[in-house]
């Protein structure tokens, strides 16, 4: 199974979105809203609260959170 390039989360076989990069790098999304907060809206990952590398950066005290 293939893992969401902005939430960490694992996708269902049959859901979400394949976007190939002009580099050929590939990027799975898991809906549209993971899309567009990284492509359009340019989010990282980690100070995104809802997403698991930032509830993971949390567990090691390592981030202060927040999408300021």
């Amino acid at each position: 199974m293939a893992k969401c390039s902005f939430s960490g989360e694992q996708i269902t076989p049959g859901t979400g979105v394949m976007y190939v990069l002009k580099d050929g790098k590939i990027l799975w999304f898991k809906n549209s809203k993971c899309m567009k907060n990284l492509l359009k809206l340019k989010r990282k990952p980690v100070r995104t609260q809802w997403t698991k590398f930032a509830q993971d950066e949390k567990k090691k005290g390592k981030s202060k959170g927040g999408t300021k």
